[in-house]
């Protein structure tokens, strides 16, 4: 079992470019299902969701390969299992039970397990399903869903904004018969690119990045090469990375338009965040770094998936801050960890006070899931003395090459053999 060895203490100073969005490019290539000719995709990130991602259409039938950040998806015989070993390494996975109904009529896909962060229930995704025409049965773990007629459109209103079930059900509305609406629809700029992708594709989509999405259902889509967006996850953690090191880092291919919520807050902590013609140039100010409350909203609001690597921006400020976490139930897993590099965080609930100004300190840690591992290498590159970041295949999920974007900008950092 791999594991990040992280000498902390040296201010990164360099240039790094933002790999393709992990969120925005697991929904997307999912998509190539609906589409009836080959799809190329450019700017596509190597992580080990995505190797899953293609582990899955190649069992359904859609060759797929991934070279050099393209990847091609071929026509074929489309398959309808998506099984269990598949959908327990990665809950995303759930997202190839809309485009199969819309072009198979039928589906049988493994129920994902719970989530180290939260329940995450695909109740919504079902519900708006059967508002669409399909039935669904539960055998032996797998949801079977079938609609022999076909999709319908409808009215679909969600209960709260979440993301898979707007991607999902937005998939199967660009072949379903007639006009769907989604309200209380998701916003985030990973809907709005895969609503992009399917209208290269030839669908019909209309209020992607609002909250009420308009679909005109078509009889087929066709192929296209599309290029995923940049990770806009990946360039707040290196800009958390440039605060917490006292560094300065230049963003290639960052988007910062998609940022607003931590952008905002990471100015209001005392870093001085200026876009220039090579990219985002991120830096600490004169007067160093304050706390600041911070509350976890769905799109436009701050992201959960920044809570975690913030909090860490917060042990190395002065004053206190409270973080309110509201979009998943058990986030906050990391504390712990950072507790014992030094860390003064206190939790009740969902809220955590952090009181800041105190020097961390190297220690063997454990990453419990993909943000979490995130945060303590960011502590690590922070803390004084030796960091042992274990259990990294978490970090391997999201972050592409990120101990070489690291060390690249002066980080002491390494992967290193730890025993089972």
């Amino acid at each position: 079992m791999d594991s990040f060895l992280i000498e902390g203490g040296v201010p990164l100073k360099g240039s790094i470019t933002v790999s393709g969005s992990k969120n925005a490019a697991l929904p997307i290539i999912m998509a190539a299902i609906a589409v009836d000719d080959e799809v190329s995709y450019t700017n596509v990130p190597d992580l080990r969701d995505i190797k899953t991602t293609i582990k899955l259409l190649n069992i359904l039938g859609r060759e797929t390969t991934l070279d050099s950040g393209r990847a091609t998806v071929k026509n074929g015989e489309l398959g309808i299992e998506a099984p269990y070993d598949l959908v327990k390494t990665m809950r995303a996975s759930v997202l190839c039970l809309g485009p199969l109904l819309a072009r198979r009529r039928e589906a049988r896909v493994s129920l994902p397990g719970g989530c180290a962060i939260g329940a995450r229930p695909v109740d919504q995704h079902l519900s708006a399903f059967e508002k669409m025409g399909a039935r669904f049965d539960l055998d032996h773990g797998y949801i079977y869903g079938s609609c022999p007629d076909g999709l319908k459109g409808a009215h679909i209103r969600f209960d709260f904004p979440t993301v898979g079930g707007t991607e999902n059900v937005l998939m199967a509305a660009c072949l379903a018969e007639g006009e769907t609406v989604l309200e209380n629809a998701a916003r985030e700029p990973e809907i709005v690119d895969l609503a992009n992708f399917l209208n290269s594709c030839g669908a019909r989509i209309e209020g992607q990045g609002s909250t009420v999405i308009r679909v005109q259902g078509v009889e087929r889509l066709h192929g296209c090469e599309y290029a995923i967006m940049p990770d806009r996850i990946e360039a707040g953690t290196f800009l958390v990375a440039a605060g917490v090191t006292g560094g300065e880092l230049l963003l290639k291919n960052c988007p910062l338009d998609d940022m607003s919520a931590v952008v905002d807050k990471l100015r209001s902590a005392g870093m001085i965040i200026e876009e220039t013609p090579e990219g985002v140039l991120a830096s600490c100010g004169e007067g160093g770094l304050k706390c600041v409350d911070v509350n976890t909203r769905p799109h436009p609001g701050f992201p959960t998936d920044m809570q975690a690597q913030f909090m860490v921006l917060l042990c190395c400020a002065e004053g206190s801050g409270l973080v309110q976490e509201n979009i998943f139930e058990n986030r906050f897993m990391h504390v712990q960890e950072l507790v014992r590099m030094g860390a003064d965080i206190h939790v009740t609930g969902s809220t955590a006070l952090v009181r800041g100004g105190r020097r961390l300190t190297g220690a063997p840690v454990m990453a419990s899931d993909l943000r979490a591992g995130a945060a303590l290498v960011l502590a690590g590159l922070a803390a004084e003395g030796e960091t042992l970041v274990q259990r990294i295949y978490h970090v391997d999920r999201g972050y592409e090459r990120l101990a070489d974007k690291l060390s690249a900008v002066g980080a002491n950092i390494r992967r290193v053999k730890e025993e089972d």
